[in-house]
C-alpha cells in the first residue's frame, strides 16, 4: 500500500501491465511484488518468491527490499565478468515522487481561488496521478526481478538468490564522496571509451557491426520518441485537467434556480465532467501503452549497446594480447606467459561472442513481439474511447435539443 498523507491514499499496489517482457513459461521460479509501502524518503517492496528449485530453502516467502537493494543486485551482475556476454535487465528507476507532491502543494496555496468542486476534482486527479505513478514504480522493479528469473544464467546466480531468500537487510550503503567521485570519473571513462570503440573500431564479425549500427540508431530513435509520446500524454492530461475548471465554471452561470437555462447549463456542466473522465483515461492509457514500452525499450537497447562496448572490449584485449605475443615470439622472451593471456582472452572473446549473439537475438523477439502486443493494444483502446466521446456528445445534443 501506498502511505504519504493526502497525496497517496492507502491502496494497494494492483500493478499496471505499462511493460510487455517475453518471459519464459518455466514457472519453477515464480516472483511478483505482493505489496509496497511508500515513505518520505524510501519504498519498501516486498518481494514474494514462489520456487520448486532446490537451491531455495523453502517453497514460498517473502522478504522486505529497498530501491538500492535492487541497483546493488543489478551492479552485481554488471561487475562480473562472468555475465559480460549477456544482456543483462536494465536496473528499475530511483522512486521519484516529486512533482505530484509539489502540484499537491501548489493546489493547496491556490485552494482559495477556486471553487470548492473544482479544487475536490483536482485534488483527486493527483492523488490519482501519484498513486498511478507509485504503481508504475512497483511494476518496474517487479518486471526487473522476473526478468533475472525468466533468464536460465541469472536465476542461478547467489547474490539473486540471497537477494530473494535472505531474511533482514543485505548489507547495502550508499557511495560515499569518494565512491561517488570514482563512479563518476569511471562513467566518463567508459563513455569516452564506448565512443571510441563502438563508432571507430569496425568489428570483424558482419553479424555483431550490423547490430552495433542498428542499435545506435534505434536507441537514439527510441529517445526522441519517448520525448515526443510524454508530449503528448501531457497534453491530453492537461486538457483534462481545464475540463475541471471548464465543467465547474458552467455550472456556476445560472443566477437563479429559475434561471430557464438552467437545465442547459447543468447538462451541458456534465457533458464536460465525462469528457474530462474520458481524456484522463485516454492519456492515462497512452502513457501505460506506449510511453512506458519505449522507455523500457531505450533502457533495454542502451543495455544491448551495454553489451556490444563490453564485446569489443574483449576484442581491443584480444588484439593487445596477439601484439604482445608477437612481440615476445621475436625478442624470444616471456613467450609463454604471452601466450597463456593470449588464449585466456581468446576464450574469453569467443564465448562473450557466442552468448552476445544468442542475447540480441533473444531481444530483437521480445521487442518485436511486446511493440506489437501494446499497440494493438493501444489502438483498442482509442477506437473505445473515440466511441465513446461520440457516444457523450450525441447523448448532450439529443437531450439539449428537447430542453
Amino acid at each position: 500500500m501506498a502511505s504519504e498523507g493526502d497525496a497517496s491514499p492507502e491502496t494497494p499496489p494492483s500493478k499496471p501491465k505499462s511493460v510487455s517482457v517475453d518471459l519464459t513459461k518455466d514457472t519453477s521460479l515464480q516472483i511478483d511484488i505482493s505489496d509496497a509501502l511508500s515513505e518520505q524518503e524510501k519504498v519498501k517492496f516486498t518481494v514474494h518468491t514462489k520456487t520448486t528449485l532446490k537451491a531455495f530453502k523453502k517453497a514460498d516467502f517473502s522478504v522486505v527490499r529497498q530501491h538500492e537493494e535492487f541497483i546493488w543486485l543489478h551492479d552485481q551482475y554488471v561487475e562480473n565478468e562472468t555475465f559480460a556476454g549477456y544482456l543483462i535487465p536494465p536496473a528499475p528507476p530511483k522512486p521519484d515522487f516529486d512533482e505530484p507532491r509539489q502540484k499537491l502543494s501548489k493546489l493547496r496555496e491556490g485552494e482559495d481561488t477556486m471553487t470548492k468542486e473544482e479544487y475536490t476534482k483536482m485534488k483527486q486527479e493527483l492523488e490519482g496521478e501519484y498513486l498511478a505513478l507509485f504503481k508504475k514504480t512497483v511494476a518496474m522493479h517487479e518486471v526487473f526481478l522476473q526478468r533475472l528469473a525468466a533468464h536460465p544464467v541469472f536465476r542461478d546466480d547467489y547474490n539473486f538468490q540471497t537477494f530473494l531468500e535472505f531474511d533482514g537487510e543485505l548489507t547495502v550503503r550508499s557511495k560515499n564522496t569518494r565512491e561517488r567521485f570514482g563512479s563518476m570519473f569511471k562513467g566518463i571513462s567508459k563513455s569516452v571509451d564506448e565512443g571510441i570503440i563502438l563508432k571507430n573500431h569496425k568489428d570483424v564479425d558482419p553479424w555483431f557491426e550490423g547490430e552495433k549500427k542498428f542499435l545506435t540508431d534505434y536507441h537514439t530513435q527510441v529517445k526522441e520518441s519517448t520525448k515526443q509520446s510524454d508530449r503528448t500524454t501531457k497534453a491530453h492530461k492537461r486538457l483534462a485537467d481545464s475540463l475541471i475548471g471548464v465543467a465547474s465554471y458552467i455550472s456556476l452561470l445560472p443566477i437563479t434556480k429559475d434561471d430557464p437555462l438552467s437545465g442547459m447549463y447543468k447538462k451541458t456542466s456534465e457533458t464536460f465532467e465525462k469528457l474530462r473522465k474520458l481524456e484522463s483515461r485516454v492519456s492515462t492509457d497512452e502513457d501505460l501503452k506506449f510511453s512506458d514500452i519505449l522507455r523500457y525499450y531505450e533502457r533495454d537497447s542502451q543495455a544491448g549497446l551495454d553489451l556490444l562496448y563490453r564485446r569489443m572490449r574483449s576484442l581491443a584485449n584480444l588484439e593487445g594480447s596477439n601484439k604482445a605475443l608477437e612481440k615476445a615470439r621475436t625478442k624470444n622472451k616471456g613467450v609463454i606467459e604471452a601466450e597463456a593471456v593470449q588464449k585466456n582472452n581468446t576464450e574469453k572473446f569467443e564465448k562473450l561472442s557466442e552468448n552476445g549473439k544468442q542475447e540480441l537475438t533473444s531481444f530483437k523477439g521480445r521487442r518485436v513481439a511486446a511493440f506489437r502486443k501494446n499497440l494493438i493494444d493501444l489502438t483498442e483502446l482509442q477506437l473505445k474511447h473515440a466511441k465513446n466521446q461520440v457516444n457523450i456528445l450525441r447523448a448532450t445534443i439529443a437531450s439539449l435539443a428537447v430542453l
